[in-house]
């Protein structure tokens, strides 16, 4: 069984939460948690490289000289590659570099994901977080309040809070996600997982 203390805004400790062994203290290979992230940098990636072949460039289609007596190498167009300026043989072109994992195995990732946090104390159970309005100085105090407003930052909730947003997206190192959003990547990236105790609730009944 594994408890995290819950904490309020202000840093004080209230209770104590017990979380799932299944989700949250998961044992597993390393080489899943890579794989996971491979593919989320590969879906990231744009892969709009381009360049020309000979028939692409703006090159007049007529021949430069004469076939026989000029002493010069037969050319039939200003843009072969072997001439400047001229077409790029097996030159990159936009692709997909996207692919997918197996939903189990991305289900695990996360898991492990975030076991690693729990058992690195990075993972901070606040019991609510609540804004009235978008206000980055008060998102600010309460990351002075948890002693974390050095640490990169991920902020996990249970249901999207348009004032959480706003109030978190002008501060460096701070990002914001919903629980359907989570994934290994993020996780991972982040010094420490500031997560509510709702959204731990909908994570354990997302993932068991």
């Amino acid at each position: 069984m594994i408890t995290v203390g819950v904490v309020n805004t202000k840093g004080s400790e209230k209770e104590n939460i017990v979380l799932n062994e299944e989700i949250f203290a998961k044992a597993g290979k390393r080489t899943i948690l890579y794989e996971a992230v491979k593919m989320q940098l590969a879906n990231m990636r744009q892969g709009n490289a381009c360049t020309k072949n000979r028939a692409e460039v703006n090159k007049t289609g007529k021949k430069p000289w004469k076939q026989k007596g000029t002493g010069r190498a037969r050319a039939g167009s200003a843009g072969s590659p072997v001439w400047k300026g001229g077409g790029i043989v097996f030159g990159p072109k936009p692709r997909d570099f996207g692919y997918n994992v197996p939903k189990k195995l991305g289900k695990l990732a996360v898991k492990l994901a975030l076991s690693e946090k729990v058992k690195a104390n990075e993972f901070i159970v606040l019991d609510d977080i609540d804004i009235d309005l978008p206000k980055t100085k008060n998102f600010n105090e309460i990351l002075k309040n948890l002693k974390i407003e050095n640490n990169k930052v991920l902020i996990v909730l249970a249901d999207k809070n348009e004032n959480i947003e706003k109030s978190a997206r002008n501060i460096p190192n701070v990002k914001v996600l919903t629980v359907k959003s989570l994934n290994v990547y993020d996780v991972l990236n982040n010094d420490k997982i500031l997560i509510t105790k709702d959204a731990v609730n909908k994570i354990q009944e997302v993932l068991s």
